[in-house]
């Protein structure tokens, strides 16, 4: 990790990875849109490439655009250094391929996002990779569940969609009890209000295209590792499966990332007020939200996290049938996936993202037919409010 000052989050949010350029002095960080660098003799390509001196070879390796990222990424989550990827997927990948070994097995929250799973499902298995999914806020569960060839321990925390809550500190010491790599995606809740690392996590990881990135126009991921010795793995087996980020991608995440405290303050003030108001509501059945008291982590949200964020999910008493002539009312709210944006998304979980797990397993997993996800954006409240009454009234 590049040496900062400790500073106040809202502020190195804002400067963390800037390096003015000696010459032009840019205010924002420039794109070196290049695949790649030149020498300036073979001499200093052959140390390079050696590792004898630091320098840029080729934008899969390194780029002074990405680095910038990755900086101010590692130092908002704390850790030793950050690995910007091509796709949330992408560092999802990575961290697989890079702790599970032939025959391994992880342990996983069961409501992890659909492709996170899935390709452990479909595609790791075939390697021999056994996998359970399972309720991680049930701490005695996961210990239950832990072999002799457990290596991984990969938590989502708020899980998505259900918004349940782990407890990270208990699950670091279930890994290092049991010589296990506690990996953590962080998504739900950015860096503003949770890091995990803190509470005894080896890995961050982060689909950039939410909260981080923040305008819906980019897609992306990061990894960030709590030493040299992981982040070096990691960063191994990255370039080598080619899942690296690209300069114009990395700029684009940057500039989204600099107005990261304000857009989570707002949207997570929204989510407050509306969560209250669906849970006042005749035609809701339920409501999870980690900001309720009615939620059954919400004790641990507080001692864990600085807030409980703006994702939300809620069923309506009519069912699935309901809530489908619903979300197809909304005027304001947009119906679509992903999440974190500056606006306010709606979408059916159990058709949509998490289609592709099996009907049974998400019923375990708490992913029903009648669950809506909101992802609450920075609109007036007010609007909002009035968006979700009516397709309400008209349901």
């Amino acid at each position: 990790m590049s040496e900062h000052k400790k500073r106040k989050l809202e502020t190195e949010i804002i400067h963390a990875g800037y390096h003015p350029d000696p010459v032009a002095r840019s205010v924002s960080p420039p794109i070196f849109q290049t695949s790649t660098f030149a020498f300036e003799s073979a001499e200093q390509g052959a140390a390079l490439f050696s590792g004898q001196e630091k320098g840029f070879i080729y934008t899969r390796l390194g780029n002074p655009t990405i680095l910038a990222l990755e900086e101010a990424l590692a130092a908002l989550e704390k850790g030793y250094g950050a690995l910007a990827t091509a796709t949330g997927m992408a560092a999802v990948s990575t961290i697989y391929l890079a702790f599970l070994e032939k025959e391994a097995h992880l342990i996983g929250t069961a409501a992890l996002y659909g492709p996170s799973r899935t390709i452990i499902e479909t595609e790791f298995v075939r390697f021999g990779v056994e996998a359970d999914f399972i309720d991680t806020s049930d701490t005695a569960e996961i210990k239950k569940r832990i072999k002799k060839n457990t290596r991984l321990l990969f938590i989502e925390s708020p899980a998505n969609p259900t918004m349940a809550i782990t407890d990270l500190k208990a699950c670091a010491g279930l890994a290092r009890e049991h010589n296990l790599l506690l990996v953590v995606d962080n998504t739900f809740a950015s860096p503003v209000l949770q890091n995990p690392l803190e509470f005894g996590a080896d890995v961050v990881m982060h689909s950039l295209t939410k909260f981080i990135n923040g305008h819906s126009d980019v897609v992306g991921g990061a990894i960030i590792s709590r030493s040299q010795e992981l982040h070096k793995r990691l960063q191994k087996v990255l370039r080598l499966h080619g899942g690296t980020m690209d300069p114009h991608q990395a700029w684009l995440v940057l500039r989204g990332l600099r107005t990261l405290h304000l857009r989570v303050e707002r949207a997570q003030e929204n989510a407050r007020k509306i969560a209250a108001w669906l849970e006042a509501r005749p035609e809701v059945a339920w409501v999870n939200y980690p900001g309720l008291k009615s939620h059954p982590q919400h004790e641990l949200m507080t001692r864990q996290m600085t807030g409980p964020g703006s994702m939300l999910s809620f069923g309506l008493k009519g069912g699935y049938e309901a809530g489908l002539k619903m979300i197809n009312r909304v005027k304001l709210c947009t119906l679509a996936v992903s999440l974190g944006g500056i606006e306010t998304l709606i979408q059916h979980p159990a058709s949509m993202t998490h289609a592709s797990v099996p009907r049974e397993e998400k019923e375990k997993a708490g992913i029903t037919d009648d669950l809506i996800r909101l992802s609450v954006g920075c609109e007036n409240v007010e609007d909002l409010i009035e968006d979700l009454e009516q397709a309400l009234r008209e349901s």
